[in-house]
């Protein structure tokens, strides 16, 4: 069975940096887009950045230029830097996986990891 687990979360003060792991298991695809969403209480949940099989990245407008997805060699494991953090950040990410991008979120899901931003 495919699992994910993120690690990387915690609290950082505004304009600080995290950078968030997810490592995947048990994966029979032969080729998978992985991606991030995240939420916050009382919000609806958002894709926030994805990546390929091809290496083609996604990102929603608000963290363009601030949000880096990537993807070790093995492509079993992706990563998400996030620097210039902004108290609007604070959420719970998710790690996700799915054959193809387009069906991330109902794909297989991490059980997340909390990230908060102080201003």
């Amino acid at each position: 069975q495919v699992q994910l687990v993120e690690s990387g979360g915690g609290s950082v003060q505004a304009g600080g940096s995290l950078r968030l792991s997810c490592e995947a298991s048990g994966v029979t695809y032969s080729s998978y887009c992985m991606g991030w969403f995240r939420q916050a209480p009382g919000k609806e949940r958002e894709q926030i950045a994805s990546i390929d099989r091809d290496d083609s990245t996604y990102y929603v407008d608000s963290v363009k230029g601030r949000f880096t997805i990537s993807k070790s060699n093995a492509k079993d494991t992706v990563y998400l830097q996030m620097n210039s953090l902004k108290p609007e950040d604070t959420a719970m990410y998710y790690c996700t996986l799915a054959k193809w991008c387009h069906f991330l979120q109902g794909g297989h899901w991490g059980q997340g990891t909390q990230v908060t931003v102080s201003s």
